[in-house]
């Protein structure tokens, strides 16, 4: 008989695969939440973070976390992981578990920093974090150091994953400044609203997912019935404080806002999944539903915090997810420890060592970031210029025009739309009159616009996706607490050059098919147009508009 136990390295293994699920949850969020511009680069980012974090964990941050101990505060390091660390499952298995949550740390920050940070930085950063940063902090919670033996509780990691994320995000936010056009010279806020909630919604539900493992293989046990009874109870703990954080954002945006705010609702389940990660094992149900529900609300309060009083900004909420809800979860935890808690007799003491090492840890963190963000920042700059920023890091720093290829907002032309039967043009005797007419709508709207000016005879259109806005600038639009300064609405441009058809005919249709009688029905330009050139054939004016075939 071996000494490895196979449902335990198979639990772990499987809560390794889990976590790694999460890798693309944070890349769904990040992208969602931020503008298209910039959706490649935040995905290579992300990419980036469990590659040079995987490879830098393997050579020296596994040992600091997890060598024997030198002093309480740093483990002996162990090269290449050639140490047995091993239990009741082999010492591969567990190493790469602890891989994954490596991996978690070092992504927090892609989002606060998101939209405006040098990526060969980005990349540095990811394997300080990866290979020093992080490693010394975990080893006082879970190798065996100081906090440790003062019986500090972090089962999972609220504070050595996400608040170290966390408070490292908040130090590189606030150095590396806000984004272009994020406040006012007044100081006032411009919402500076992501590009895809569904997208973000995606990433959550990956992350949720993926808690179940970050949460519940922490066991890195699956026999006896002592180990099978709190594996069941961690995934009901887990899931309960993420409803429950859910709830309590929409509820509490709900009142503030007028509306439920969906992107704030998304960071509430972040919120109660990252608060109850810390005592996940050792609180009730009830107590993680309360747990959730005060991050759910703590998260909005904070990111209204950072973003409207201290001017921080951070486009995806990471700061107040992971940094402050993760502290918030470790201190709960001093209240609602069955065991130990304060709620339940247990005194002070406890609740007091959880307070001193969300202290500790927050200190550590912050100045050794500060440090590497400074050097780097000395030695290449944190941020990319001003014009970079503003064409988007897709297209500066991978070259990339689009990430979404054949959504690209560029102009298609439509010729296939033609009637089925064509009847050529009749040229009018003398000067013809060629205009261009230009219809601006909503996009639910151009199906049946372009059907009837098919009926119409109009054989060629160009259709261009594009923003703008109207009178609906005027209804006020919040978004994460802050006012949408102008909110850009997805419109339809189509344009045609006519001749042979009157122009007060396509006037008229289009005004019959979108006219409703409320704001958004859009508009349409008519503009004389001097002459046309059909490049194939050489034709000008009124014979390069014809699209019967040239005999020859």
């Amino acid at each position: 008989m071996g000494k490895y136990v196979s449902a335990d390295t198979i639990w772990v293994l499987i809560g390794a695969f889990l976590v790694f699920s999460m890798q693309p949850g944070f890349a769904m969020v990040e992208t969602g939440f931020t503008r298209a511009k910039n959706a490649a680069n935040i995905v290579m980012k992300n990419v980036m973070d469990i590659s040079l974090g995987s490879l830098v964990f393997w050579l020296i941050g596994f040992g600091l976390m997890f060598g024997d101990s030198i002093g309480g505060f740093i483990g002996t390091p162990d090269f290449f992981v050639t140490g047995d660390y091993g239990d009741s499952y082999p010492s591969p298995a567990f190493f790469i578990f602890q891989t994954m949550f490596c991996a978690t740390a070092a992504t927090i920050v892609s989002g606060a920093m998101a939209e405006r940070t040098n990526f060969m930085v980005y990349c540095i950063y990811s394997m300080v974090i990866s290979a020093i940063i992080y490693p010394i902090s975990g080893h006082w919670i879970w190798g065996g150091g100081w906090l440790a033996e003062l019986g500090f509780h972090d089962f999972a990691g609220s504070t050595a994953v996400h608040m170290v994320g966390g408070v490292a995000s908040i130090v590189g936010a606030a150095m590396i400044g806000p984004r272009i056009g994020k406040y006012n010279e007044d100081g006032t806020v411009n919402a500076i609203p992501g590009h895809s909630i569904p997208l973000g919604a995606l990433g959550v539900f990956l992350l949720w997912f993926g808690w179940f493992g970050f949460n519940g293989a922490s066991t890195v046990c699956a026999t006896g019935d002592e180990a099978l009874v709190s594996m069941g109870e961690i995934f009901i703990t887990t899931n309960m404080a993420a409803c429950a954080g859910a709830t309590a954002t929409m509820v509490y945006t709900w009142v503030k806002y007028g509306k439920p705010d969906v992107s704030m609702t998304l960071n509430g389940v972040l919120a109660g999944l990252v608060g109850i990660t810390a005592g996940c094992d050792v609180v009730s149900p009830l107590g993680s539903i309360i747990i959730g529900g005060i991050c759910g609300v703590l998260v909005v309060v904070s990111v209204e915090f950072f973003d409207q009083v201290l001017k921080i900004d951070d486009p995806v909420g990471a700061i107040s997810v992971h940094g402050v809800c993760g502290a918030a979860g470790t201190i709960l935890t001093g209240f609602f420890h069955l065991k130990e808690g304060l709620l339940y007799g247990a005194g002070a003491k406890f609740l007091g060592v959880q307070a001193l090492g969300v202290v500790s840890v927050m200190a550590y963190v912050a100045v050794a970031m500060f440090v590497v963000f400074s050097i780097l920042d000395s030695a290449l700059g944190l941020r990319v210029s001003e014009e970079e920023e503003i064409k988007g890091l897709d297209m500066e720093e991978h070259g990339l025009p689009s990430s979404y290829a054949d959504f690209v907002p560029v102009p298609q032309v439509f010729n296939d739309y033609v009637t089925p039967v064509h009847t050529e043009a009749v040229k009018p005797s003398g000067a013809v009159k060629m205009s261009k007419v230009v219809i601006i709508t909503s996009q639910p709207r151009f199906e049946s616009l372009k059907i009837a000016l098919d009926k119409l005879g109009i054989t060629g259109m160009t259709v261009t996706k594009v923003l703008g806005y109207g009178l609906q600038k005027g209804s006020t639009e919040m978004y994460r607490g802050a006012e949408v300064a102008s909110h850009l609405l997805p419109k339809v441009k189509v344009e045609m050059i006519v001749s042979a058809i009157p122009v007060a005919d396509v006037v008229n249709t289009a005004k019959s098919v979108l006219y409703t009688g409320k704001y958004g029905d859009g508009k349409i330009f008519v503009y004389d147009v001097e002459d046309v050139i059909k490049i194939r054939t050489g034709e000008t004016g009124f014979d390069a508009l014809q699209d019967y075939p040239v005999e020859g």
